[in-house]
């Protein structure tokens, strides 16, 4: 499990495509304390470490996740939001995120508004119903409050702080870039009680 609190970007130092999927290497700047197994969060995509040294580390992306997520045209280069996995003991600070990623948007808007920054994105067809102002959204592997939903324009907005824009990739998105989604998985849980 993730909170969508960004620890680090990471760049995308190699991909390799293979037939059953991709094999991306992440140099890392800080991150450290992982090891062979573990799971960490690659733009929101919940990745198991292969192999890793002090600055770096490779995972495997099957061709479902590829399919999925905005990880099937992550290139060389490329700056990556990076999480690991939440201890037993750590804080929550951000929501419960488990890094399965449920589809992808594209950008609107950015627009500038004082210090902050608000980001509008297009409603996830065949997600609409679990995007609640005021609810929480991942975006990117990023935990954000959405501040406003447009059904009748289709989309919905979230306000971004100086913090959130500096530390992660959200600062690199313009308008038609696409963004990995996941919805609160309390709002998936509720409407499958409701159908009983």
């Amino acid at each position: 499990m993730f909170t969508g609190i960004i620890e680090e970007t990471g760049t995308v130092e190699r991909v390799v495509d293979e037939p059953d999927g991709r094999r991306i290497r992440i140099a890392t700047d800080d991150l450290s304390g992982f090891g062979h197994g573990d799971s960490i969060s690659v733009g929101g995509v919940c990745l198991t470490v292969e192999e890793f040294g002090s600055d770096w580390f490779t995972a495997f992306t099957a061709t479902e996740t590829l399919e999925a997520t905005t990880l099937d045209s992550v290139r060389e280069g490329d700056e990556v939001n990076l999480e690991r996995a939440l201890p037993a003991e750590g804080r929550l600070d951000g929501h419960i995120v488990q890094g399965h990623v449920d589809t992808t948007t594209e950008v609107v808007a950015v627009e500038e508004v004082g210090e902050d920054w608000t980001y509008t994105f297009a409603l996830p067809e065949g997600h609409e119903q679990y995007v609640a102002q005021k609810g929480s959204i991942t975006l990117d592997g990023i935990s954000l409050t959405v501040a406003d939903v447009d059904d009748e324009n289709g989309t919905f907005s979230v306000a971004v702080v100086p913090t959130t824009y500096e530390l992660t990739t959200l600062s690199e998105r313009a308008p038609g870039d696409r963004v990995n989604v996941e919805v609160d998985v309390v709002a998936k849980y509720v409407e499958r009680l409701d159908t009983y």
